[in-house]
């Protein structure tokens, strides 16, 4: 009687995680191919002091970078927060999802996940100021990522004096 482990059959490292992106074209069966056979990750958490030049040192330890997609402010055209990284393998790809997954850079821990691949118009926050949506509603104070959210740096502003 042979006994299976499944921790030996899977490596969660490299299966895809559960999120799906809400504004893919296409079926959830399109969309699970993709992601199964892309060579492009999603990396977020990052700060918006990050430059390109970090991701690629890191990012180049665990296979070739074909390019990489810096996530900018559609209206301020900073960097928010996010970057697309391309291997030119699956190989590579999965590398980095193993070991660079859950690291740190610039003192924060970045996040990857599998991308259906990079097309022009992504690069752009989804927020309605133009960044993340994600940093519109954070209450709390992250100097890596702006200072406090949106939302609460609009309560914070305080009215202009009015001269008499």
């Amino acid at each position: 009687m042979a006994v299976v482990l499944n921790a030996l059959n899977s490596d969660s490292h490299v299966e895809l995680s559960q999120y799906r992106d809400q504004h893919f074209r296409g079926s959830r069966y399109e969309q699970d191919k993709l992601l199964r056979y892309s060579c492009t990750l999603y990396v977020g958490n990052l700060s918006f002091y990050t430059t390109e030049e970090q991701i690629y040192e890191l990012f180049s330890k665990s296979g070739d970078v074909k390019r990489i997609i810096m996530g900018l402010d559609k209206i301020k055209k900073t960097s928010c927060g996010f970057c697309f990284v391309e291997y030119y393998t699956r190989s590579d790809a999965e590398q980095c999802m193993r070991f660079i997954n859950g690291t740190r850079l610039d003192d924060r821990i970045i996040r990857t996940d599998w991308d259906t691949g990079f097309k022009e118009g992504r690069q752009f926050g989804r927020g309605k100021s133009g960044g993340q949506v994600r940093d519109e509603y954070r209450t709390d104070y992250d100097a890596g990522r702006g200072g406090f959210g949106k939302l609460v740096q609009m309560q914070r502003v305080p009215e202009p004096r009015q001269k008499f």
